[in-house]
């Protein structure tokens, strides 16, 4: 199985910055997709941002020019850099990691997520 373990969430003002961070373990055998997502009070889930194993990345256009998504292969874990934070911002943020285990099949999971508060 796999575990998916968040940091980083928080209170900050509008303008300031956080870091994300989303470590993966467990019995993997490769990592392909990671991503972030978010889910506002009232408002269904929603993709943020997304790296794959070969680094390509993907932004929601709400976030494009703020966000930077980014991964440690070595150490299964990606990361969301987030700066320029608005009020709009604030929700629960997700990571999800889509893989292969060890014994041969696919994977793919949620971390249990993490409060973002951005106050005006």
């Amino acid at each position: 199985q796999v575990q998916l373990v968040e940091f980083g969430g928080g209170l900050v003002q509008a303008g300031g910055s956080l870091r994300l961070s989303c470590a993966a373990s467990g019995s993997i055998f490769s990592i392909s997709a990671m991503g972030w997502y978010r889910q506002a009070p009232g408002k269904q889930r929603e993709a943020v941002a997304s790296i794959t194993s070969g680094g390509s990345t993907n932004y929601a256009d709400p976030v494009k020019g703020r966000f930077t998504i980014s991964r440690d292969n070595a150490k299964n874990t990606v990361y969301l850099q987030m700066n320029s934070l608005k009020p709009e911002d604030t929700a629960v943020y997700y990571c999800n990691v889509d893989g292969r285990l060890i014994a041969g099949t696919g994977f793919g999971s949620w971390g249990q997520g993490t409060q973002v508060t951005v106050s005006s």
